[in-house]
């Protein structure tokens, strides 16, 4: 089938032509770069962009694929969870499309796409069962998963998101917006490397469960102290080396309780998703712990699949509606959507 996939959720638009688990076109447009000055996505702002860029966006993927409208035989779209301005934009493009063209139309879970993602690879897949992480800005979430739409949730963030946190220390350290990517390459000048400056929260021995607020206020609560003693701001290395010791804390209990999650399920396989999935320290992390996990393996989307994207939803899509899954017109935005 050629699935033609929509990704509007939060403050990418993006368009895909996939087929099956082939990628014929990604096209994606972002408005972070205006969010930046406010510290993090301002609805109002993506969901203008969306409408502005989305008949655009669809354009190039048609052209990028070398398909036409005319050639697609599923239209699958995000419907949640997300922001309901930026969804109701790509819900409203695909149901349009769907009763204009005539074909059938499946909302998809954008979390549960996150997961999936790591199926879009050219080799080296992962396997059912597999127990999934979903790392991002909004969610950090464990699942054990048998099929694309037979999945249970292991255990999930009891306050902040994991991209949340990163968020916040980077506007703690003044570093900018968005945080995962700056506070990173900030981690990889540190000189002392000292891991063990901030709390890692195991909320209990088995607690398949996360908190990262207590981590993002110890970052707060060493600033603030040690700005006394800098009262024209941090030098550089210091920021390197709070980046570096916050982002060893954060990403730790990330693996450790993942690797716990397949222990305690029994399979041999990890898989990663989210934005915060493209964090290479992350991915070190993972492939270290594989060696000495008994043959447990981690899996990760390439890293245009990692952030928010039209092909996983497109290929999902595909997946769902060949498992009878359908969509009518009455489809709408869903933006607490749980699994």
């Amino acid at each position: 089938m050629l699935t033609l996939g929509i990704e509007t959720s939060c403050d990418e638009t993006s368009v895909s032509v996939t087929r099956g688990r082939s990628v014929l076109s990604n096209a994606v447009s972002s408005s972070v770069h205006l969010h930046k000055k406010y510290g993090g996505v301002v609805p109002e702002i993506a969901s203008r962009l969306h409408v502005e860029y989305i008949v655009e966006v669809l354009s190039r993927a048609l052209e990028g694929s070398g398909k036409s409208l005319k050639d697609m035989d599923l239209v699958a779209v995000t419907n949640g969870p997300g922001l309901v301005g930026a969804l109701l934009t790509g819900i409203s493009m695909a149901k349009s499309l769907a009763y204009e063209l005539g074909l059938p139309l499946v909302g998809v879970n954008h979390i549960l796409a996150h997961l999936y993602s790591a199926f879009l690879n050219d080799k080296d897949k992962p396997e059912f069962p597999f127990v999934g992480l979903v790392v991002s800005g909004g969610h950090t979430a464990l699942f054990y998963c048998e099929d694309v739409d037979k999945q249970r949730l292991l255990g999930q963030t009891q306050d902040d998101a994991v991209g949340e946190a990163f968020d916040k220390v980077a506007k703690i350290l003044k570093l900018g917006y968005p945080g995962g990517p700056v506070i990173e390459l900030a981690a990889r000048s540190s000189v002392k490397k000292d891991n063990r400056l901030f709390p890692k929260s195991s909320m209990g021995k088995d607690s398949l469960d996360f908190s990262f607020s207590g981590i993002k206020t110890a970052v707060l609560y060493y600033v603030h102290q040690t700005e006394k003693r800098y009262p024209e701001g941090l030098p550089t290395e210091m920021v390197s080396d709070i980046c570096y010791a916050f982002q060893e804390s954060a990403l730790d209990v990330l693996v450790d309780k993942a690797f716990l999650a397949a222990s305690m399920k029994g399979v041999k396989h990890i898989v990663i998703g989210g934005g915060v999935a493209a964090n290479t320290r992350l991915r070190e992390k993972f492939h270290e712990r594989s060696k000495f996990s008994g043959g447990i393996k981690a899996f990760f989307p390439k890293f245009e699949y990692s952030m928010d994207n039209a092909a996983m939803i497109g290929s999902l899509g595909e997946e769902l509606y060949k498992k009878g899954y359908r969509s009518d017109m009455y489809l709408t935005a869903e933006p607490n959507l749980e699994i």
